[in-house]
């Protein structure tokens, strides 16, 4: 990586910490999010990976997007909380008992399962791998020993994505 390159990943790094200050969004970051979601749900971008989650609100009930990576790990989907356990969409999952709607050019059902923190390690270490808006948020580097993972895996939610057939949530469609 050339001197300037990295100078413009640290200001980027920094730009991101700013927005995520104390682990929660600022309010340009709620809205660049909202756009990104609007975005990712089309299925326009490219790749495959860049979704938006819509889950119903734990308060309100009403369908809540936000922009995700999907990360895939021996031949599974799996969707990381890059700011820890306590981000809004980690706990509207949780209160719909996992049932969530992904968006990517089409609607997929799915329920969500949170994958438990001593498995986590891997997973993370992949989403590291192709997410680069995640360096900022997850304190490894991404070739780091899984044991660095290992450390680290039950601050940081992750949740395998498997089909569900059941009727949509409430305000997920």
């Amino acid at each position: 990586m050339r001197h300037d390159d990295r100078a413009g990943s640290t200001r980027l790094h920094r730009l991101d910490r700013w927005l995520y200050r104390g682990g929660r969004p600022n309010r340009l970051a709620r809205a660049i999010n909202r756009v990104w979601a609007t975005v990712f749900a089309t299925g326009v971008m490219q790749p495959d990976r860049m979704v938006t989650l819509q889950v119903p609100g734990r308060r309100t009930g009403r369908a809540i997007s936000f922009p995700l990576v999907v990360a895939d790990y021996q031949g599974e989907r799996y969707l990381v909380a890059m700011l820890g356990q306590d981000t809004n969409w980690v706990h509207n999952v949780r209160a719909a008992g996992g049932q969530a709607v992904l968006r990517h050019g089409r609607h997929e059902a799915v329920r969500l399962n949170e994958v438990d923190s001593g498995a986590r390690a891997p997973i993370l270490r992949r989403y590291l791998a192709i997410s680069p808006g995640g360096r900022t948020h997850i304190p490894v580097n991404p070739q780091a020993p899984l044991e660095e993972f290992e450390q680290i895996a039950g601050q940081y939610p992750v949740f395998r994505i498997t089909p569900d057939r059941s009727p949509a949530p409430p305000g997920a469609g």
